[in-house]
C-alpha cells in the first residue's frame, strides 16, 4: 500500500526561496572588514544569486558542470553557495589550505570549468592556474578589478561587472533531489584527496538536523558566527541551515585572528558560533589579555578535533558560554553527533557527557567493528572502529574506487572508540595513525615517505603527540644512515618543499632503531609509549 502524501523534491532552490522570501528582510549576512561590516539582507543575496546564475549560464554552465570557489567566508561566497546548485550545477569548494599540488589535483579531478576567487587570494591562485586543465573562466571577487594574467583559453572576469545589470530573478530548475549539489574533498590522509558529492536531498536533511534542538538548535532568533571555513565540509552546513530557518549569518572573511574575531563578536552580537578548538583557544587567550563583551553568545560549537575539557570549563565558568562538542567528517556532511547531555545531568557526569563526541541523531546509524570483523555491543566499554550510515553519509567517493573505506553500505570512519547504551560516542584513538591537527588531517605515512627521501635517512616513523595549541602535532623519529649526519632543522627545510607549511612537524627525535612489530611494521604504539615516558630525546623547532 502506498501513502496518500505528495512527493515533493528537496532542493537547494527551495531553501533559497525560504530564506529570501519569508526571511528576506529580517535576516542578513554581515561580512567583516578592517574598517566596517558589509551588510546584505537575504532578499538581496537572493537577487545577486540569480544574477550570478544568469552570468554562469552565459559562461557555459548549462548542466551539472562544476563551479569551483577559492574564497573566504563572505557574502559573495554565500551567493555562490546558492546560485550554483540551485541552477543545477555543482558547487566545488576548494580548500585554500591544502598543498598546491593537492589543490590542482582536486580541481582537475573534479573538472572545474569556472572558479570564483577572492582578490586577496590571487597571489596564491595565480601560481595554480597554469596547472588547472579544465578551467575556462576565472571570476575575481573584491579588489579593484580582475587583474590576473591568465593562460591562453582562460578568460578573467570581475565579479561585480559580470553580474551587473542582469535579471534579479531566475527560473530555478526542478532538479532531481538525488543529483549532486556540492562537492568537498578530504584532506588526503593516504594518497590523493577524495571527493564527496553531496546531493540536494542530503543537504536538505542535514540542514534540518542542524536546526533541531538536539543538533545545533539554530533558529530565526539566532545570529550565527560561521568561523569554520566555507571551504571546509561546507562550513558545517551552517549557511544552508541559516537560510532554512532565517538565522542571520556573520562572516569573518579573512580576519580569523583573535583580535578581529573578538571585535566582531562585541560589535555584531552573535548568539552562536562554530569553529575548531584552536580558534577558541586563541580567542580565550586574547580575552584574558584584552577583555571584550562576548556575553551575546548562548553557545559555542567546537568540532573538527577533540576539545580540551579545560577549554570548555573556562568558557563556561569565566564567561558563562556553554561549549557544545560535536563530531563529524567531510563524508558525514559533516554532522555526525552532538554532545548535549541528557536532561537533569549534573556534576562530574555532566562533564563526562560534554567531553564525549556526543549522541548520534536519528539520521545517523552507527556500529563498532572489532579487529575480527565482528560487530561489538554498545556497552560503554567495547572498543572498535566506528562505522556509520545514513541519508547524509557518503556511500562512495567521486570517481575514485576505494573499497577499503566502505563496508557493505557502511562508511569506515577510521576513528576508534566506544558507544554507550544511551547513544553517546566516545573516541579513544584513530585508525591508521592519522594525525588530526587543528581540525585538519595530516597523513603520517605521507610525511614518512617524504623524510625517507632524504639521502641521510634510513628510517622515519611519524606519530601524533599532544600539543596545547593544535591538539595534536606530528613527531618524527629518525634513524640515520651509517656515517651520515643531519639535524632536525635541515630535515624540516627539506620537508618544507614537499608538504604544506601547516603540516611541517615541530617535534623531532633521533633514535638508533625504530621499534617494529613481529611482522616488521613500525610499532607506533610502542613509540607513543616511549614518548609518554620521556624516553625520547625530543627537539622542538619553533
Amino acid at each position: 500500500m502506498l501513502s496518500t502524501m505528495q512527493d515533493g523534491r528537496l532542493s537547494i532552490a527551495q531553501i533559497l526561496r525560504q530564506g529570501t522570501g519569508p526571511h528576506g528582510r529580517s535576516a542578513e549576512v554581515v561580512t567583516w572588514t578592517d574598517e566596517r561590516p558589509r551588510r546584505r539582507d537575504y532578499a538581496t543575496v537572493g537577487h545577486r544569486a540569480a544574477q550570478l546564475a544568469h552570468a554562469l549560464r552565459d559562461l557555459g554552465i548549462t548542466g551539472d558542470q562544476r563551479v569551483g570557489t577559492f574564497m573566504w567566508n563572505n557574502a559573495e561566497h554565500l551567493e555562490a553557495y546558492f546560485a550554483v546548485p540551485a541552477m543545477g550545477a555543482v558547487l566545488h569548494t576548494l580548500n585554500i589550505r591544502l598543498f598546491p599540488e593537492q589543490i590542482t589535483y582536486i580541481a582537475n579531478h573534479a573538472e572545474d570549468r569556472v572558479v570564483l576567487v577572492d582578490a586577496t587570494l590571487l597571489p596564491l591562485f595565480r601560481k595554480l592556474l597554469p596547472q588547472l586543465r579544465t578551467v575556462r573562466h576565472v571570476v575575481v571577487a573584491g579588489g579593484d578589478g580582475a587583474v590576473l594574467d591568465a593562460p591562453a583559453g582562460v578568460e578573467v572576469h570581475d565579479y561585480e561587472e559580470l553580474i551587473a545589470g542582469r535579471p534579479t530573478e531566475f527560473d530555478w530548475p526542478d532538479v532531481d533531489e538525488r543529483s549532486a549539489a556540492a562537492m568537498c574533498y578530504t584532506s588526503g590522509t593516504t594518497g590523493n584527496p577524495k571527493g564527496v558529492a553531496y546531493s540536494h536531498r542530503s543537504i536538505w536533511l542535514h540542514s534540518m538536523q542542524v536546526c533541531m534542538s538536539d543538533g545545533m538548535a539554530l533558529s530565526q532568533a539566532d545570529r550565527a558566527l560561521s568561523v569554520v571555513p566555507m571551504f571546509h565540509a561546507m562550513s558545517w552546513g551552517l549557511p544552508y541551515a541559516a537560510f532554512m530557518v532565517g538565522a542571520s549569518l556573520l562572516m569573518p572573511d579573512r580576519f580569523l585572528q583573535p583580535d578581529p574575531l573578538t571585535r566582531l563578536i562585541a560589535a555584531e552580537r552573535p548568539t552562536m558560533a562554530a569553529a575548531v578548538p584552536t580558534i577558541w583557544q586563541g580567542v580565550l587567550q586574547h580575552l584574558e589579555a584584552e577583555p571584550r563583551d562576548v556575553s551575546s553568545l548562548r553557545e559555542v560549537v567546537i568540532g573538527g578535533a577533540a576539545c580540551p575539557p579545560s577549554l570548555m570549563r573556562t568558557f563556561e565558568e569565566s564567561y558563562g558560554i556553554p561549549v557544545l562538542h560535536a563530531w563529524g567528517m567531510t563524508e558525514t556532511s559533516p554532522l555526525g553527533s552532538v554532545a548535549r547531555p541528557p536532561a537533569g545531568t549534573t556534576g562530574d557526569r555532566l562533564w563526562e557527557y560534554r567531553a564525549s563526541q556526543g549522541r548520534l541523531p536519528a539520521g545517523v546509524e552507527a556500529r563498532l567493528v572489532g579487529d575480527d570483523g565482528s560487530v561489538l555491543p554498545r556497552d560503554g566499554s567495547s572498543v572498535g572502529e566506528l562505522e556509520v550510515r545514513g541519508p547524509w553519509i557518503a556511500a562512495a567517493y567521486y570517481g575514485d574506487d576505494d573499497p577499503e573505506k566502505f563496508d557493505d553500505g557502511w562508511l569506515r570512519t577510521g576513528d576508534v572508540g566506544y558507544l554507550t547504551p544511551d547513544g553517546f560516542l566516545h573516541l579513544t584513538d584513530r585508525a591508521k595513525d592519522v594525525i588530526k591537527s587543528g581540525g585538519e588531517w595530516i597523513s603520517s605515512v605521507e610525511l614518512e615517505n617524504h623524510v625517507l627521501g632524504h639521502p641521510a635517512v634510513a628510517e622515519a616513523v611519524v606519530i601524533g603527540v599532544p600539543d596545547e595549541k593544535w591538539t595534536e602535532r606530528p613527531l618524527v623519529a629518525v634513524v640515520l644512515r651509517d656515517g651520515q649526519r643531519v639535524d632536525a632543522e635541515e630535515l624540516r627545510t627539506y620537508l618544507a618543499e614537499r608538504v604544506a607549511r601547516w603540516q611541517l612537524p615541530e617535534y623531532w627525535a633521533f633514535v638508533p632503531e625504530a621499534p617494529k612489530t613481529s611482522v616488521g611494521k613500525y610499532d607506533k604504539k610502542r613509540l607513543r609509549q616511549q614518548h609518554a615516558e620521556g624516553a625520547l630525546d625530543v627537539t622542538r623547532l619553533s
